[in-house]
């Protein structure tokens, strides 16, 4: 018994627009980023469901490559919010412009 592709795709939508609504919305620095990996998952969450449907290992290598520049990602945005964290004493993005120290 296997799980049909589209119920694949259906989780990565509905996990795409979850992230995409937690950036939209969110003011925290730190769920802001959990989102964005999130939207990261449900595209390689889509990438394996396309490659097992057509029988490749293609979209295999991709998902390494995305969870590589995800992991890289991760190290250098939460050094960031450390570092920011540390100047400023908040992590809500309001009260931070862009350009200005």
């Amino acid at each position: 018994m296997t799980v049909p592709i589209s119920a694949y795709l259906t989780l990565a939508a509905v996990l795409f627009g979850i992230g995409t609504i937690g950036v939209l919305m969110s003011r925290n620095i730190i769920i802001l980023f959990m989102c964005i990996e999130l939207m990261l998952n449900s595209a390689n969450l889509a990438l394996i469901a396309f490659s097992r449907a057509l029988n490749m290992m293609d979209g295999h290598v991709m998902v390494f490559l995305v969870l590589t520049v995800a992991a890289a990602e991760a190290a250098v945005g939460l050094a960031m919010i450390i570092t920011i964290f540390r100047n400023r004493e908040t992590i809500n993005i309001d009260r931070y412009s862009m350009m200005k120290w």
